[in-house]
């Protein structure tokens, strides 16, 4: 299944196949089998069922349509102070261990000539957090993505996570956190206007 769409370079992966239910439902199945369950019990029966419905919602990053997304919510505004987005709650999937990853996501970009919908900022983050995904990637789509759709004159993208992957196995550091940034135009080149984003959601750096 070839699901590569390049309708923007940030959203390197647009999938319009449907997701096939059957095989992981299957799939879900071995996994209860392999790990010495008994897929016939009453508590089991229709959990692979359920793992399927999950991970259609879940990954549903995979399937959002990028120009859908946008759908024309692009706005002609004669402003060009920062408009900042704080605290978008996001849940993601580690590609590693398929184990949950969440957190949340402060946005800001300075426009040049146009402005996005508001609601149109946590669903971007939206679709690029319901994907198999690492924290670092996330971070770079979201602020490529908005940078690619607007032109505007810097974007800046940090995103906190605490990742299941450390906390439940391996290592098991129940209170680590992960901060991911990533800076484009003035909030790259300019400290000052990097300081300013900084601060203004210093409050909310809270994972």
């Amino acid at each position: 299944m070839d699901c590569e769409k390049p309708l923007f370079q940030a959203a390197d992966l647009f999938c319009e196949t449907e997701m096939d239910f059957d095989k992981i439902q299957r799939a879900t199945t071995k996994i209860l089998e392999g790990i010495g369950e008994n897929p016939e019990r009453e508590g089991l029966l229709k959990t692979p069922s359920r793992v399927a419905k999950a991970y259609g919602e879940i990954l549903a990053g995979y399937r959002m349509n990028p120009e859908e997304l946008v759908n024309n919510a692009l706005f002609t505004v004669n402003y060009d102070e920062m408009v900042i987005i704080k605290g978008i709650e996001y849940y993601s999937m580690c590609e590693h261990h398929m184990l949950p990853f969440y957190g949340v996501v402060h946005v800001a970009y300075i426009p040049s000539d146009k402005v996005i919908g508001l609601s149109k900022i946590p669903r971007i983050v939206e679709m690029f957090s319901r994907r198999l995904q690492v924290q670092e990637r996330m971070t770079i789509q979201i602020a490529d993505f908005i940078q690619e759709t607007l032109q505007p004159k810097g974007v800046a993208v940090i995103a906190e996570g605490k990742h299941l992957c450390m906390m439940m196995r391996g290592v098991k550091k129940q209170d680590a956190s992960m901060t991911t940034s990533h800076m484009i135009g003035a909030f790259r080149e300019q400290l000052s206007t990097r300081m300013e984003f900084l601060n203004r959601i210093s409050a909310e750096l809270r994972l």
